[in-house]
């Protein structure tokens, strides 16, 4: 029987356990981020290994700006993790935002690990997204000196259009509005609009007419077609 006992109590600690981390997923999905922490927290020294758990904790401290919490996070996952695009994309996207808060001399010492870390996720997985974005801003972004580069950022916003029409116009809107080239931005944008018809489509051609085109009009009729 004392066996049996043991079983029972190993099962009712393991439920507590995961209603702890379903609770915490709750409360992260609602907002709260401060009480889901501590849960993750807590459900984390009881599962140190607990993969979810340890990006949660990181999307929470890049939610809340904590670029060096979110870094190692972001970096024990992806050296528990070598083939995972997400976690490569994460971490360069970690320290990317701590490299933009950071004075200029540290943040040029920190740009190959970011490149090499969107780099990384995109070869992992051919369809991420998120990471070609990333590779797009990126050397647009930077000046040619340290690796910027227009035609760096088209090969990647290319593979962008072969992924999702919608991120593919998006992104080489985007390249051409950096470079004022305003009139190939707007042809861009509106055709990621007519496919999405999303509020980043909206916002996107919005801004373009309302601040960079100055065409006020257009950015009224615009936004009383998407709001009807």
């Amino acid at each position: 029987m004392k066996w049996l006992l043991f079983f029972c109590l190993m099962v009712s600690n393991l439920l507590y356990s995961n209603s702890d981390f379903e609770k915490a997923e709750q409360l992260f999905v609602k907002g709260n981020l401060s009480e889901a922490k501590l849960l993750f927290e807590k459900y984390l020294k009881e599962n140190p290994n607990h993969s979810k758990s340890i990006e949660y904790l990181g999307d929470i401290a890049g939610a809340e700006k904590k670029w060096d919490e979110a870094i190692l996070h972001y970096k024990k996952l992806r050296n528990q993790f070598p083939k995972n695009a997400n976690y490569h994309y994460k971490f360069g996207g970690a320290l990317g935002m701590k490299a933009k808060e950071s004075n200029k001399f540290k943040a040029l010492g920190m740009i190959d690990e970011i490149e090499k870390s969107f780099l990384t996720a995109a070869s992992l997985d051919e369809k991420h997204i998120d990471s070609r974005w990333a590779l797009v801003m990126l050397y647009i972004e930077l000046p040619g000196i340290v690796g910027g580069s227009e035609t760096k950022a088209q090969k990647y916003a290319n593979e962008l259009m072969n992924l999702s029409k919608i991120d593919g116009h998006l992104a080489k809107g985007f390249i051409d509005e950096y470079f004022k080239r305003f009139t190939k931005a707007e042809i861009h944008y509106l055709k990621a609009h007519e496919l999405g018809n999303s509020k980043t489509t909206f916002q996107k051609l919005y801004d373009l007419y309302r601040f960079k085109l100055k065409q006020p009009q257009k950015a009224e009729d615009l936004k009383k077609k998407f709001e009807k």
